[in-house]
């Protein structure tokens, strides 16, 4: 990596932020605590008010959200007026855990930082509970799964409103759970269940990371609050904080599925589609750039962890983009887009100072967009009975207008289309990766031109080239509480990049993630932008040349090339998991067994087993016969006679 990657610790802390000291919450922010209150009352009534609710339990737990999302908006519009150093609040609820020298309290924390993925959560979450009500009309466990959503909702703001480490993996945790429930909710599916598990499991990986971390931040700072770490981390060794940053990305890799975690993520789509809305673009998988935004005064400390940020994210980026281009599962095409745009906002967090606030505006606009594709693919879903395969689909936008049009803003914002909110975001980042490090920023621009290829033959398979559904199969548009939704968040990802203007949103995230003058690109901004639209340009010239002006089979052809197979095959992620992880776990499970049994179980039942087999072997001799006792005296005697007689002589 360059050096502007590998700075020292010392310089680093010249951009080091301490967590200012938050003001106590008054007036509207005195309600914090119900905007995580709200859905989680919703998830109760719904979990556990049984029958009674069906018949409405699905507009209770739409409306809970959007409580949360009014008194977000209010925050955020109190907030605005503030002075820099003002726009902190902190609310404490109650003691949590006292225990020795551990004094957690049940503190929130609303900050800028916080402020945006209130309104991303509450709002796009919203959005989808109410197309959730068209989507799931038929389904019979439709208040269950409303009582999830809200579930997921409240963990993911407790997460993000949490004031200490602690209370953030409560949420977490909370996160985990309801991304278990939700991506096996049809569990009458055997491959639904599978992916529940397998996504549990590989999260509770890196869930090890977050808890090691945690008691690692207790041991040296004393503390798992913000504040508190942030004033103290300069005092640390750059060996722990370097520790707690490479503890930390762990699990920012499980939640954000990034490499080596991230195999998890493609199965999810076994979930209803509005869970991979909820899941890929407002919640889980963007809890992992939280974490790294939230905790820069770590990684600024830390610029071995900061550079192992960036490895991982550049790698993601070019997995998932690759995996995009080879799936003809229309979710799981998004799917891997969303690994892929994860990483732009990860190697934007560990860019540094220069590049949180990007990370957190990719963030923001990839929540409209993806949101809003992956609403659409539901939409679509619907229009063909529930098929995913997009080898099935062709010549839908004439008879999906509003999904087609809905869609396609969306697909001009992912593309980075000048104009729309992904060309002001994902392009900022780039340019920021190539005045860093020159090999990183190559690759980010590779990875917009993957991005227009697999997007652009994702557009073309479903809604251009000749039609390829069955007679049996009548495409139709969906109901408008499906619509509506689409329309929203299909004008915010035409309207997202707003954020920038006049560097709006980089002023009011400075005093989270702090604020730097950007050193000056190798090639002039306009010039780079430029280049990045040839880039894409020739991505979706490729798709347009391989797509449609070939005729498309309905089935996916057998003879192609080893880099299809392998992005077929996920790029072979789950082999390798499988051969670094999980068969030598095995291995070392099968081997603690057996030293169990051996070796500590032989120390204390060893001894138990001697005395019982001496007792056995003497009691043979006790056969009761008055002859055979006789005959063992008379030869006991027999043998001290030849005894003392060889002695004498």
């Amino acid at each position: 990596m360059s050096s502007h990657l590998l700075l020292t610790a010392a310089a680093e802390a010249e951009h080091h932020v301490p967590v200012v000291a938050p003001t106590e919450a008054d007036g509207v922010f005195s309600l914090l605590w119900l905007i995580i209150a709200l859905p989680l009352l919703g998830a109760v009534v719904l979990l556990l008010g049984g029958r009674y609710a069906d018949k409405w339990g699905h507009y209770l737990g739409a409306a809970l959200p959007i409580g949360s999302f009014v008194i977000s908006l209010m925050c955020f519009f109190s907030v605005l007026g503030r002075d820099e150093d003002d726009r902190q609040v902190a609310q404490h609820l109650y003691d949590w855990i006292q225990v020795g020298g551990l004094d957690v309290g049940m503190d929130l924390l609303y900050d800028p930082l916080s402020a945006m993925f209130l309104l991303l959560i509450t709002g796009v979450g919203s959005l989808i509970h109410v197309y959730s009500i068209g989507y799931m009309a038929h389904d019979p466990r439709r208040r269950r799964f409303f009582g999830y959503l809200n579930l997921f909702v409240a963990a993911m703001l407790m997460l993000v409103l949490s004031e200490n480490y602690l209370g953030l993996f409560l949420g977490w945790e909370g996160v985990g759970l309801a991304s278990y429930l939700l991506i096996g909710f049809w569990q009458h599916k055997p491959s639904a269940a599978a992916a529940a598990k397998k996504a549990f499991v590989i999260n509770r990986v890196g869930d090890m990371g977050m808890a090691l971390a945690i008691f690692l931040f207790f041991v040296t700072f004393g503390s798992t609050s913000f504040s508190v770490i942030s004033e103290n981390a300069a005092g640390a060794s750059e060996t722990t904080l370097t520790w707690l940053g490479v503890l930390l990305l762990l699990g920012a890799c499980g939640k954000s599925a990034q490499v080596p975690l991230q195999a998890w993520l493609l199965d999810a789509m076994e979930g209803p589609t509005p869970v991979s809305a909820l899941i890929h673009a407002a919640t889980m998988v963007t809890a992992g750039v939280y974490l790294i935004a939230r905790s820069n005064f770590v990684f600024e400390l830390a610029p071995t962890a900061q550079t192992a940020v960036v490895i991982v994210a550049t790698v993601t980026l070019l997995w998932g983009a690759i995996l995009g281009c080879a799936k003809d599962d229309i979710k799981k095409a998004l799917a891997g887009s969303t690994m892929s745009q994860i990483g732009y906002m990860m190697l934007g967090a560990g860019l540094g100072v220069a590049g949180y606030a990007f990370a957190i505006f990719h963030l923001l606009t990839h929540g409209f967009f993806k949101a809003n594709m992956f609403l659409g693919a539901g939409s679509v879903m619907h229009a063909m009975d529930d098929d995913v395969d997009m080898r099935h689909y062709g010549g839908l936008q004439k008879m999906l207008p509003v999904t087609f049009l809905t869609f396609a803003m969306g697909y001009l914002a992912i593309i980075g289309f000048p104009g729309f909110s992904g060309f002001f975001s994902k392009d900022k980042i780039i340019e920021v990766a190539l005045t860093e490090n020159l090999l990183v920023g190559l690759c980010a621009l590779l990875g917009a031109g993957i991005t227009g290829f697999y997007m652009t033959r994702l557009m073309l398979l479903t809604f251009f080239t000749k039609k390829r559904w069955a007679d049996d199969v009548h495409p139709h548009e969906s109901p408008a509480v499906m619509t509506v939704p689409l329309i929203v968040l299909a004008a915010l990802s035409v309207l997202g990049g707003v954020m920038l203007a006049g560097d709006w949103i980089v002023d009011f995230l400075s005093p989270v993630v702090g604020h730097v003058e950007h050193e000056e690109p190798p090639l002039p901004a306009i010039v780079i932008t430029l280049l990045v639209v040839v880039v894409v340009g020739i991505g979706v010239a490729l798709a347009w040349f391989f797509v449609q002006r070939r005729d498309v089979p309905r089935e996916a052809p057998r003879d192609v090339s080893f880099v299809t197979k392998a992005a077929r095959a996920d790029l072979y992620g789950d082999a390798i998991n499988d051969g670094l992880v999980v068969r030598p776990g095995g291995h070392l499970v099968t081997g603690l067994v057996a030293a169990d049994r051996s070796v500590v179980d032989g120390t204390f039942t060893g001894g138990s087993f001697t005395v019982r087999g001496v007792g056995q072997g003497l009691r043979r001799l006790q056969t009761g016969y008055v002859r055979s006792y006789a005959l063992s005296v008379l030869g006991g005697a027999l043998i001290l006679v030849l005894t003392l007689v060889a002695v004498n002589l």
